[in-house]
């Protein structure tokens, strides 16, 4: 009887609307959202007064006067310089609502190799499902193994709403929830109908939806084996050099003319994977894979910025080990044998400057 409620005295089954927007799963998308931002003075405001205000959003999603509220902006370096837009706690509860019920529906349709934001994929399994590719194209190592890496140019800024919109239409035909999803996508554009936010987890989902356009067409259409994409990432690995840079013109036309997207000009390349593949953070090889050097010069700059904190009474000792512990989480998926061995103590600061 799940998802089946009383309605005059008979049984109706819930819309996907009605699922999105009934109180149980605002309050556990209120549970999700806040979670590692209790000491937020955004999220501290909400929670003071939380039941009253997922009741209130309650209300005007159900008589379908909710209204988008403008986002706040501002940069991050993770290490490159990124524009984020972050909306209020309110609409913040809503996209991981929306996000709640729609990412199960859309997860089932992505291809096995598609890596970005979801459960049971990440970072770390596209890296090591990239170095079973090198020895499955290399025959291990017996053969040459080329890869074509490929970047797309300014993916969330160049998305286009209606094409986006008519993309979760074959899924959604819900019109209530189709009305909510246009209140999303048109909150926010870097031009008329363009772009989508990197800072709500809505867009997470979009972007995969937009993208799982190019992973069908490089599956089923070129008929490509061995292919990975991490958001817009992605890496085509054969034998031949020439039919890999023969695939450059196509993929570049399907994305323009189905997506309006472009390839990033100077981030196309063709190599040797015995050269390294850098690839989400690390240098990859085919039994191993090594730090990027700057990711290492940064990471070091970043616990010495920490430790100045420290010292000036600015962060606590507990701040800083979760930061050291971060980055010990990042080594342990790699070769970095000479930092781990200084045997880092996450209850000394100045003994983790001292080993690096």
């Amino acid at each position: 009887m799940k998802n089946i409620k009383l309605v005059g005295g008979g049984l109706k089954r819930k819309t996907l609307f009605e699922k999105i927007t009934c109180l149980k799963n605002l309050f556990l998308a209120w549970e999700e959202f806040k979670k590692g931002k209790t000491q937020k003075e955004d999220v501290i405001k909400f929670e003071k007064d939380y039941k009253n205000n997922i009741f209130a959003l309650y209300k005007v999603l159900r008589n379908k006067t909710y209204c988008h509220s403008t986002y706040f902006s501002f940069y991050v370096k993770d290490p490159k310089l990124r524009h984020i837009h972050k909306a209020c706690v309110k609409d913040r509860v809503l996209h991981h609502a929306i996000f709640r019920i729609l990412y199960p529906i859309f997860d089932k349709s992505f291809i096995f190799d598609s890596y970005s934001c979801r459960i049971g994929k990440g970072t770390h399994r596209a890296v090591n499902r990239l170095q079973y590719f090198f020895r499955k194209v290399s025959q291990n190592n017996t053969k040459n193994c080329f890869v074509l890496k490929c970047d797309i140019k300014k993916y969330f800024d160049s998305i286009n709403h209606d094409i986006l919109i008519d993309l979760i239409k074959r899924k959604i035909k819900d019109e209530n929830v189709l009305w909510l999803i246009d209140v999303i996508i048109k909150s926010y554009s870097t031009s008329l109908g363009i772009g989508i936010p990197l800072g709500n987890i809505t867009s997470q989902l979009f972007a995969n939806i937009y993208l799982n356009e190019l992973d069908k067409f490089i599956k089923q259409d070129l008929k490509i084996k061995y292919y990975i994409r991490y958001c817009d990432d992605f890496i085509v690995l054969d034998e031949n050099r020439e039919y890999l840079g023969s695939l450059i013109p196509k993929i570049a036309y399907f994305l323009q003319k189905n997506l309006k997207l472009s390839l990033h000009p100077n981030k196309v390349i063709i190599q040797k994977h015995r050269q390294g593949i850098d690839f989400l953070g690390y240098v990859n090889f085919t039994n191993y894979k090594i730090l990027r050097i700057k990711t290492r010069k940064r990471m070091i700059k970043n616990l010495k910025l920490k430790l100045l904190y420290f010292n000036q009474g600015m962060t606590t000792k507990a701040s800083f080990n979760q930061t050291v512990q971060s980055y010990l989480g990042v080594l342990k998926h790699c070769d970095a044998y000479k930092i781990k061995k200084q045997n880092i103590n996450l209850l000394s600061p100045k003994s983790v400057l001292d080993n690096l």
